[in-house]
């Protein structure tokens, strides 16, 4: 399992900026094209009374003023993630993906 750090990392590679934000807080100017990520999820198998995996579960927000942003097929491309929804607000696009990392 990587770490949040890795996967940071990887986003901004792919996004190709630096416009990446893990839980960004209340009031932040974010600059666009960007992608907001949280985490959404940790799901454990567990035997003999200790969990031994841990699947963290991300929903990531790919946020542009064009609707069709080609970091969402890369994204894709990872293993574990899928398309959710999309939406329109303040004129600009969200596409709304789940990650499992």
């Amino acid at each position: 399992m990587a770490s949040r750090l890795e996967l940071q990392s990887k986003l901004e590679e792919l996004l190709g900026v630096k416009h990446v934000y893990y839980q960004p807080p209340e009031g932040l100017k974010m600059e666009y094209p960007a992608i907001r990520y949280s985490k959404n999820r940790i799901s454990t198998q567990k035997a003999n009374n200790s969990a031994y995996i841990k699947h963290i579960r991300y929903e990531i927000i790919v946020i542009d003023r064009r609707p069709d942003h080609p970091v969402i097929e890369k994204l894709l491309e990872l293993p574990y993630c899928s398309y959710d929804r999309h939406y329109v607000s303040d004129n600009l696009n969200h596409d709304v993906l789940t990650l499992y990392y």
